[in-house]
């Protein structure tokens, strides 16, 4: 049985609106505003678990929260010959694979 409280949720400060918004990060349509961070998070959290209960009764595929997840630890990029030979040369330079080269610049 899938939890709400596994999903990503991110509180902020709309100036704009001049309260805090809710949102989840698998369910990018959905957002609550509020007066407080907690009640922002409480709103979201029920829409949230709404939305998941219609989708359960349609049949609906549920997103699976990010925080259990596997990834493979493999994604393709696409970058422009020239700066694949840029990063190329720097790789070689620096004596580590290409792939080191862009796995620690991508953690920085």
């Amino acid at each position: 049985m899938m939890r709400i409280d596994q999903y990503t949720y991110r509180i902020s400060w709309s100036q704009e609106d001049e309260e805090y918004v809710a949102s989840c990060v698998e369910f990018p349509s959905l957002s609550w505003l509020d007066t407080t961070p907690e009640k922002a998070l409480a709103g979201v959290r029920k829409i949230v678990a709404q939305c998941v209960e219609d989708m359960k009764e349609s049949g609906e595929a549920i997103p699976e929260p990010l925080s259990v997840k596997s990834f493979s630890g493999r994604f393709m990029v696409r970058v422009p010959p020239q700066l694949h030979r840029q990063l190329a040369k720097l790789a070689a330079e620096s004596g580590v694979s290409l792939n080191r080269l862009i796995s620690h610049k991508l953690s920085q």
